[in-house]
């Protein structure tokens, strides 16, 4: 019998996103040693990698990027299909989502930092929305509304300054 083998073409895009992804990756990592003061309330820093990728090649690259930070960091962490990482993932989606609508809005008056804070809300509502429909079946959850708004603004805040920074301070785009 033959042997066969499939290859499959690896494209700029591709070895990119895998940068970005990496990045991505090692940033949720990393963010998993900070202590939390409260459980799910974290800066979020794989998520500047998102916003850069979103500014620098759009939307689809953006979200390659997000999903596969999300898949591997859960694996890296041994949270594969545990609640936070469904929390995750829907928090995921739901900023992916918000970020999909809010590329449209006007250049003039909207960039990374006011993305990264709507994106921001994005994970928090999606992550809300698993624990009351899954986790936490009461309405006592949203007494923690306020506490996850307060930390989307502060950390989307910052998550937008250093993905802004980044984007004007990074080699000029190349490729693609």
């Amino acid at each position: 019998m033959t042997r066969s083998t499939t290859e499959l073409p690896v494209t700029d895009a591709d070895v990119r996103i895998a940068r970005y992804a990496a990045a991505a990756i090692a940033l949720s990592v990393a963010e998993a040693a900070i202590p939390l003061p409260l459980p799910g309330v974290k800066p979020g820093l794989g998520n500047i990698i998102t916003l850069v990728v979103l500014a620098r090649w759009g939307w689809r690259e953006a979200a390659w990027v997000a999903l596969l930070r999300v898949f591997a960091a859960s694996l890296v962490l041994g949270q594969f299909l545990a609640p936070g990482f469904f929390l995750s993932l829907s928090g995921a989606l739901i900023s992916l989502a918000v970020l999909a609508l809010a590329r449209h809005l006007p250049a003039r008056w909207f960039g990374p930092v006011s993305h990264s804070v709507l994106a921001a809300f994005g994970h928090f509502a999606g992550q809300i929305l698993i624990a009351r429909l899954w986790l936490v079946p009461h309405d006592g959850i949203f007494y923690l509304v306020p506490v996850f708004a307060l930390a989307a603004v502060v950390f989307g805040t910052v998550n937008g300054l250093v993905a802004d920074y980044l984007l004007r301070h990074a080699p000029p785009r190349v490729g693609g």
